[in-house]
């Protein structure tokens, strides 16, 4: 999350120059992102943090479970952002793959036919 808070700042900096200006084309209390920046986004509402990356252009990999962003993982969201659509094809069956691998589930059959076919 440091990762993120710190890539919010910068972001920030370049883009609107001041918290001030930033907080107010949002319509954010300026107080709500001091506090964020500060002490970091990990006690910022989900809602208000998805906004100001939305305003900010950085896009967050977001769904309905908990968001947890470890230490390197905004260089791999970032090398993924540069993948045109088959790469991104490509991350996201590996991650699927690898996800169901690590919760103990088999691939899908449709998987598992085509394997077949190959052999």
């Amino acid at each position: 999350m440091e990762e993120l808070t710190s890539l919010i700042k910068t972001e920030i900096k370049r883009q609107y120059r001041s918290v001030r200006h930033f907080a107010i084309a949002l319509g954010i209390p300026q107080s709500t992102v001091v506090t964020a920046l500060n002490k970091g986004i990990r006690g910022t509402a989900f809602e208000t943090v998805v906004r100001m990356c939305k305003a900010l252009g950085i896009r967050l990999p977001i769904s309905d479970e908990s968001v947890y962003i470890e230490s390197g993982c905004m260089d791999m969201i970032r090398a993924y952002n540069d993948l045109d659509e088959m790469g991104r094809h490509a991350v996201k069956t590996v991650v699927y793959a690898e996800s169901l691998r690590c919760r103990g589930m088999d691939l899908p059959a449709l998987y598992e036919a085509n394997e077949d076919e190959k052999a």
